[in-house]
């Protein structure tokens, strides 16, 4: 046991060294001129910092790391995309099955979803690396792309509200004839809480779109999965955080693989982000409890539209438009 743990870490330094020495090189050519043994360090203070802020504001580590790490780092964007998925996917990964022991993330509701949008966030995450491959200027089209994509979640973070418990009349048929219903133990009200889900077809279609954004550009989809399935589909709110969960670790899992088998999964970027990023959120779940979450909501919404602003602006002069 003790040989593989060896080989295993082995591996990894071997890993990040030499995707180390690439993402140097490639730093240096658009100016940032810092020895590869630099940038570990950096984006483990900068996704542990990220990690600290996203357990408090309900949104995706990835949802932040992406457009920041766009807008202020000499990284290729593919390879940004590439490990705001893998980020993502951990987290994911790591919530998802204790929240389907205890019932509270739907299988019977996250199935017929991710039918669809695990093609969709295929798809995405194809056109995005054909983009950046096959035109010169492709990655500043998807710099601002990935602006445009920020100031509309910063427009439903805004104007979107939760329903803890809305109340669902009447289901339709499809909803009807797949029994999309569910019930949990709530501990706040002691006693067992029944839903159903509504709007199926018209959440199928939303969910298509949002697996092709976070294809596209490595975004966590927490952001419109929260909303469609709590204000469009009828879910509680409690229900409706923990199945994004589980269906974020199928799409981010069918789209992180697009990335890997183009090279755009870089050890030297991915190994620091992510324990960063597991670091910080430990410790956020924790500050999250004293936090004012009226503060920490509007601190992500100011983020955002930073981020948003600073990638049209380096898109523009990327194509000298500015």
């Amino acid at each position: 046991m003790r040989v593989k743990w060896w080989l295993l870490l082995g591996f990894l330094a071997w890993g990040i060294f030499w995707s180390g020495q690439a993402l140097a090189a490639e730093a240096a050519a658009q100016g940032g001129g810092l020895p590869w043994w630099a940038w570990p360090v950096i984006l483990f203070v900068f996704t542990f910092v990220i990690g600290l802020i996203a357990p408090m504001s309900g949104v995706g580590g990835g949802v932040l790391f992406v457009p920041l790490s766009t807008a202020f780092f000499p990284f290729s964007v593919d390879f940004i995309r590439g490990a705001g998925l893998i980020m993502a996917l951990t987290s994911a990964l790591s919530s998802s099955p204790e929240l389907i022991r205890k019932g509270l993330a739907n299988i019977k509701v996250m199935a017929p979803v991710v039918c669809v949008s695990m093609v969709t966030s295929i798809l995405g995450g194809i056109v995005g690396l054909w983009i950046t491959n096959a035109f010169p200027s492709g990655k500043y089209y998807i710099t601002i792309a990935l602006g445009v994509v920020l100031f509309i979640i910063f427009v439903v973070m805004l104007t979107s509200k939760r329903v803890e418990f809305p109340e669902v009349r009447e289901q339709d048929g499809l909803s009807r004839a797949l029994g999309l219903s569910g019930s949990w133990f709530e501990p706040s009200l002691d006693k067992v809480v029944e839903y159903r889900i509504t709007r199926l077809p018209v959440g199928i279609f939303f969910f298509a779109l949002v697996g092709f954004i976070a294809g596209m550009f490595g975004l966590g989809a927490g952001w419109a999965n929260v909303p469609v399935l709590n204000l469009l589909m009828g879910a509680p709110i409690k229900v409706a955080t923990s199945t994004s969960m589980a269906i974020i670790a199928v799409n981010d899992a069918a789209a992180a693989w697009i990335y890997v088998a183009k090279g755009a999964v870089l050890p030297m970027i991915v190994v620091p982000s992510v324990v960063g990023i597991s670091i910080g959120a430990r410790i956020g779940a924790k500050i999250a409890v004293k936090a004012k979450p009226a503060f920490v909501k509007y601190l992500v919404m100011a983020i955002m539209l930073l981020a948003a602003t600073l990638n049209i602006i380096k898109g523009l002069k990327g194509l000298h438009v500015i």
